[in-house]
């Protein structure tokens, strides 16, 4: 059982990306210490900070449940650039196998992202 985020446009061809729930978990985290904050920190996560207290345009993925509910194309066309920043900054770390499926991860995550706003349809958490 896993977590898939895919464009809401009903067409099975459309790219997707997927994780186990540890994984997408792991994703997260690696994202928010990207950010400069552990999301073991954060309310919600088992922390107490609030999201207010962080400033990331990342927040509507990592303060997201699991596997309902969407991103608005809005909030993925924000996200966009600094997903690709990360994926920037970070390729040229390399030799870390960890750190190259993060890598993927992100590009696969801003493919589906750029199909959703080309398609101005909602990612979906499913």
């Amino acid at each position: 059982m896993g977590l898939m985020l895919s464009p809401g446009d009903d067409d099975v061809t459309s790219p997707d990306v997927s994780w186990s729930y540890t994984g997408f978990h792991m994703f997260r985290e690696w994202l928010a210490q990207a950010e400069g904050f552990a999301l073991a920190e954060m309310n919600g996560f088992g922390g107490e900070h609030m999201w207010s207290s962080v400033s990331t345009t990342l927040a509507p993925l990592l303060d997201h449940p699991d596997d309902e509910g969407s991103l608005a194309p809005a909030q993925c066309a924000a996200m966009l650039p600094r997903l690709e920043a990360i994926t920037d900054q970070r390729q040229h770390e390399g030799g870390d196998h960890v750190l190259e499926r993060r890598i993927d991860d992100v590009r696969q995550l801003v493919s589906v992202m750029k199909y959703c706003l080309e398609k101005e349809v909602e990612l979906i958490f499913c």
